[in-house]
């Protein structure tokens, strides 16, 4: 933190103003209230260029209630999902923000949504170095005073409107060279233009204020950020603020105050963590990662944009979510989505992939990964062949392990849920959506009834010896082809 409160001196103070920036309308300056972040942003239907952006014109207003295009600022992480959004699928929508609610990121990586991601900075832009630290007027005054003396200005935050004249009060007392003034959301709108209007124009250097300011200000002179109690702040919130700053061609700082970092919270240790060691330029996706990790994907169609969701793990969660969004699009949504998911292949014998073949654990996990997620037969010959050009011949229990998988991709086609051999019998078990031809499967037991017996209409026993064991991939194969599955190779 003494580092950061002396840094290198700017070797370019700031110049005056330009003139095309000295100038500022109430709507480039203030972001909108709370109350406004909630409703969406009517833009003017097309074939009325010359409307104002957010008019409509007497013949939309008249036309019937359509769905227009949206946009969505970066208040768009306290909205609810029917403004974000989700059932806008018609009529188009596009969210924009310097980092993605995880509501909004889950739906992304669930396939829900489209993402892109927009990395470029503006030219000549510097990352903002980012503090965390305990509260200290002499910290406070010190970083007031380098900004001041490069010509800036600086923003205090203080987000609880009942105490901000108190701690006004105190940053006064701390920092008595300041011309400081108060901003928040329950002061009147003109008087909220008059100060946002004389701090554009530089009439004051210091600005204490709530989190009214986190988007829509663009005041390139201000260029210190100051947060009081980051530690109540969301992750995503922390890095809207800190994008105040920084705006223009100078080196911004944000310090992050805390009470103590040992009274922190768990969760608050990782924002103030993240939000710290992440202040390259276009890190607002990695932020909104970590955001997503740390308070969970929360509710698909509730209110709720975060919630943990440890019980089942984000890749179960996201891999459910995957299915039913695949069903949903086939037209196909089953009573039980879930229920056709990976077959289970058990041929009562060793498959897998031995340690002195792959001796890195790190790419044997990576090669288990593959054959699990392998979408077609081509895929697993592929991987097959890379396997053998990497380490040589697959050796036995891995050669067993390609063949499972290879059975596994056959018995999903055909709905059968599992398969298991031993030393005397073949054992298929049926999904409640198989794709077993009926006719195909009683003539198969009428053929040979001492070998074919069904239990149930869940089960089909396939009677005979299995032994060797290496036989087993081959009889597993051939009984489902018998059963309408293509031809598989599973020789060596």
């Amino acid at each position: 933190v003494a580092h950061a409160l002396n840094p290198d001196p700017d070797p370019n103070p700031n110049p005056d103003p330009e003139p095309n920036q000295s100038t500022y309308s109430l709507a480039q300056l203030t972001a909108p209230s709370s109350r406004e972040s909630a409703r969406a942003i009517e833009l003017t239907p097309p074939g009325s260029p010359s409307a104002p952006a957010g008019a409509r014109t007497p013949a939309a207003a008249a036309a019937p209630p359509q769905a227009p295009p949206q946009t969505t600022g970066a208040t768009e992480h306290r909205r609810s999902p029917v403004s974000r959004g989700l059932g806008s699928a018609k009529g188009g929508a596009a969210q924009l923000g310097a980092a993605q609610a995880p509501s909004c990121l889950g739906m992304a990586m669930a396939g829900i949504r489209d993402l892109s991601v927009i990395a470029t900075p503006p030219a000549k832009r510097l990352a903002v170095r980012s503090f965390v630290s305990s509260w200290d007027p002499h910290k406070v005054r010190e970083a007031c005073l380098r900004e001041f003396k490069r010509g800036g200005q600086v923003y205090f935050l203080h987000n609880k409107v009942e105490t901000i004249e108190r701690v006004a009060r105190d940053v006064a007392s701390a920092v008595p060279e300041a011309d400081l003034r108060v901003a928040h959301g329950q002061l009147s709108e003109r008087e909220l233009e008059r100060i946002m209007l004389d701090f554009s124009h530089q009439r004051f250097n210091l600005l204490v204020c709530t989190t009214i300011v986190e988007s829509g200000i663009d005041v390139p002179t201000a260029n210190t950020l100051i947060v009081d109690r980051a530690d109540r702040l969301g992750l995503a919130q922390l890095h809207q603020l800190r994008g105040r700053v920084g705006r223009s061609h100078h080196r911004a700082y944000a310090y992050l105050l805390v009470p103590s970092k040992r009274a922190l919270s768990a969760d608050a240790e990782k924002r103030l963590e993240a939000i710290e060691s992440m202040g390259e330029l276009g890190s607002g996706f990695l932020l909104a990662t970590h955001d997503l990790e740390i308070r969970g994907a929360g509710e698909l169609l509730g209110d709720d944009q975060s919630g943990q969701i440890e019980e089942v793990g984000f890749t179960m969660y996201a891999d459910l979510l995957a299915r039913a969004v695949a069903a949903i699009k086939s037209g196909k949504l089953a009573d039980a989505p879930f229920e056709h998911g990976n077959s289970e292949v058990d041929l009562g014998a060793t498959a897998l992939i031995p340690d002195d073949y792959v001796p890195d654990i790190a790419t044997r996990l990576s090669l288990y990964k593959r054959l699990a997620e392998a979408a077609d037969q081509l895929a697993l010959q592929e991987l097959r062949f890379e396997m053998i050009d990497r380490f040589g011949p697959l050796p036995e229990a891995a050669f067993r392990l390609w063949q499972a998988a290879a059975l596994k991709l056959a018995a999903q086609a055909l709905g059968v849920t599992r398969i298991r051999a031993g030393k005397t019998s073949l054992t298929l078990d049926f999904g409640t959506q198989t794709q077993l031809d009926p006719l195909k499967l009683i003539k198969l037991i009428q053929s040979q009834p001492k070998r074919y017996r069904l239990e149930g209409q869940s089960k089909l026993h396939y009677l005979g010896s299995m032994d060797p064991p290496e036989n087993r991939p081959q009889e597993a194969a051939a009984l489902l082809e018998r059963l309408g599955a293509p031809p598989l190779e599973l020789g060596a």
